[in-house]
């Protein structure tokens, strides 16, 4: 059996396995930064992640059920981020995240 490295695997520049993965995880990303740039600090700590669905839906996920209530408050304005930034979506949709974990104002979950 032939040894891959990890490296290889996940080397977005090269067609390895996981490249796709790899790039939606980039956009989802970046998605959720710019949309965390246009809320206030306290709502922008409490979105987990956003990404954006193949019925373009704009997905946002919450910490928890009381951000998400505050989260769809702010549903018009980030889809107004998400077409500045050159993402399709045509409905804001929030869920709430079944591990209940928050972002940290660096952008990083408290789980990490």
């Amino acid at each position: 059996m032939a040894t891959v490295r990890l490296k290889n695997l996940l080397d977005a520049a090269s067609a390895g396995p996981l490249q796709k993965v790899v790039q939606n995880a980039q956009i989802m990303d970046e998605l959720t930064t710019r949309v965390r740039a246009s809320l206030e600090p306290e709502l922008a700590a409490a979105l987990v992640a956003a990404s954006i669905r193949d019925d373009q839906d704009l997905v946002l996920i919450a910490a928890t059920p009381a951000w998400a209530a505050r989260l769809r408050y702010a549903a018009s304005t980030a889809l107004e981020t998400a077409a500045a930034a050159g993402f399709s979506a045509a409905r804001c949709r929030v869920i709430v995240s079944r591990d209940g974990v928050a972002a940290t104002p660096g952008g990083h979950s408290d789980g990490d």
